[in-house]
């Protein structure tokens, strides 16, 4: 099979792209990418002598070039996006144009280009909003709560239109919080890592009560892969390990693993908008393609704190102002 992977350098996708390349000797795959500030050349330096894997340097809004890629391959798996939800309320304009404009830059490629191919996009729990209690299922309603998620949204929704007009053959993920290697330092896990290796506080918003399920990025990536090849078109698989934590808990326990002070926690100001619970029914998942999580978040979160003790070579260069001095969502 030839993959096209696009965002394959960021922190799922080159996770992802390891994956088949180890499972699936036979596979090829072309890597679409246009390095922008979450995408690390990094990620995948192992694979540039691999002569089943291809890097392309592009915009996922450029339709020429989407074309032309979108034509050699057999399935696309789409992870490109703008993610960060701190930088999409300063920035929103960036988010419409990957996420939306984007998604229907794929669309359209396919349905004029190779009809036939298979595509799973890559989305995620934040579509559906906060919710107290129980978990949501795929037929809930989208409820997003920020530029970041409602851009999400908007291209899921594009996804089922362009799948339900055109026939296409797609499917869409969402999926909890994932961690483990590679993951950007901004984002709440590898920056409390870095930060308590460096002796620096902890930045926590408000009181840390926003409960998060915390999926390990290989069991996430074993899902995608499950979905890709046994998915049904027009469905929506919801992605989840049943492992909620808040963010205070996860602090201390990386914190613990570390062992350091919890007086490194500092609690900041409150983000605009901060959703106080995420938790998806992957039931299924389960039933219909037969996935599990093998890792327990105990397991992953040590396998995650050990990788980035090991590996200062790949996050130092990483380590920006937004890290060393986070006043992440600030308005300007």
């Amino acid at each position: 099979m030839r993959l096209l992977v696009t965002g394959g350098m960021g922190f799922i996708g080159s996770n992802f792209i390891h994956y088949i390349l180890e499972k699936h000797p036979d596979w090829e795959v072309i890597n679409l990418d246009k390095l922008g500030y979450g995408s690390n050349p990094a990620n995948l330096k192992d694979l540039e002598n691999d002569l089943r894997y291809t890097f392309v340097r592009g915009d996922i809004a450029d339709f020429e070039l989407v074309s032309e890629l979108v034509k050699k391959a057999d399935a696309v798996v789409s992870f490109a996006a703008e993610s960060h939800v701190d930088r999409s309320i300063s920035s929103p304009e960036h988010f419409l144009r990957s996420n939306v404009i984007g998604t229907y830059t794929i669309l359209e490629a396919i349905r004029k280009e190779n009809p036939e191919v298979r595509l799973v996009h890559i989305s995620t729990d934040e579509v559906y909003g906060d919710i107290l209690d129980g978990s949501f299922t795929e037929k809930d309603a989208l409820m997003p709560s920020s530029p970041y998620s409602a851009t999400k949204a908007a291209s899921d929704v594009l996804v089922l239109g362009w799948t339900r007009t055109y026939s296409l053959n797609a499917s869409i993920t969402r999926c909890t919080n994932n961690y483990g290697p590679y993951q950007f330092p901004e984002k709440l896990i590898p920056k409390t890592i870095i930060r308590a290796s460096m002796g620096l506080k902890v930045p926590i918003y408000g009181t840390g009560q926003n409960v998060r399920d915390w999926l390990y990025v290989e069991d996430h990536v074993r899902a995608i892969e499950a979905v890709l090849l046994n998915g049904e078109p027009r469905e929506i698989y919801n992605i989840s390990a049943g492992e909620e934590r808040n963010n205070i808990e996860v602090v201390r326990t990386i914190l613990r693993i570390m062992d350091k002070d919890e007086d490194l926690i500092e609690f900041v100001e409150d983000r605009p908008g901060h959703d106080l619970r995420y938790s998806l029914d992957s039931w299924k998942m389960m039933r219909d393609l037969k996935w599990r999580p093998r890792y327990s978040f105990k397991e992953g979160i040590e396998k995650t704190v050990k990788w980035y003790l090991e590996n200062e070579w790949w996050w130092k260069p990483l380590v920006n102002e937004r890290v060393l001095h986070p006043t992440p969502w600030k308005l300007g």
